[in-house]
């Protein structure tokens, strides 16, 4: 397999394995020093599969689908972009509702004796809505709550706010300086920069 190719599998591998809870081989796309950064996390890759993993066991379904894909590849360094979909199935004031998320994952990758893996995955949150599962229910939203969360993923954040969970404001969205600075770092790994960037915020938990 080509560069780009190994690297596709790589982003495909990602969502397959952490979606299904096969945790072991979900290990398997990170590097060991490898760090993520979500709504709802920000931490090492060990962090982000183990907080996956106890979300998971605590029925947490949040659903992963992959679109067009490119990556840029520079020696034994890439930088990948993916279309995706999040959807996570949650309640507010007890209404069942389903949050779509659409945007990319951004991927720093590397290649260490012979294998390409993530060092970094930075969502890029362009637009999302929220529905009812259930036709016919309506669910009442705070528009306080929305309007402190970017466009991006505004109901994807009330959703996980109204679970407990605490979430990251100003992530990168479709356009401002938040993904400007994240197309900087991405250049700036492809030309050998020290670090894939820097963390956003300190790191949070689920």
């Amino acid at each position: 397999m080509n560069d780009k190719a190994q690297i596709r599998e790589v982003v495909e591998n990602w969502v397959l394995f952490r979606d299904a809870g096969d945790w072991a081989r979900f290990a398997s796309v990170w590097h060991d020093d490898g760090w993520m950064t979500a709504t709802w996390f920000q931490g090492t890759a060990e962090g982000f599969i183990e907080a996956s993993r106890a979300g998971f066991e605590a029925g947490v379904r949040i659903l992963h689908f992959l679109g067009g894909h490119t990556s840029e590849v520079a020696g034994d360094r890439a930088v990948a972009q993916t279309k995706m979909k999040i959807q996570q199935r949650g309640s507010i004031g007890g209404v069942p509702v389903d949050v779509t998320c659409t945007g990319r994952f951004y991927d720093f990758f590397e290649r260490r004796d012979g294998r390409w893996a993530v060092v970094r995955r930075q969502p890029i949150y362009e637009h999302d809505r929220l529905d009812v599962v259930t036709p016919g229910d309506t669910v009442t939203l705070d528009a306080g709550a929305l309007a402190r969360f970017p466009e991006g993923y505004r109901h994807l954040a009330h959703l996980q706010e109204s679970s407990g969970h605490d979430v990251m404001p100003g992530l990168p969205g479709l356009q401002g300086p938040e993904v400007d600075l994240l197309y900087r770092e991405g250049r700036s790994w492809l030309l050998g920069s020290a670090t894939a960037g820097t963390p956003l915020a300190a790191t949070s938990s689920a």
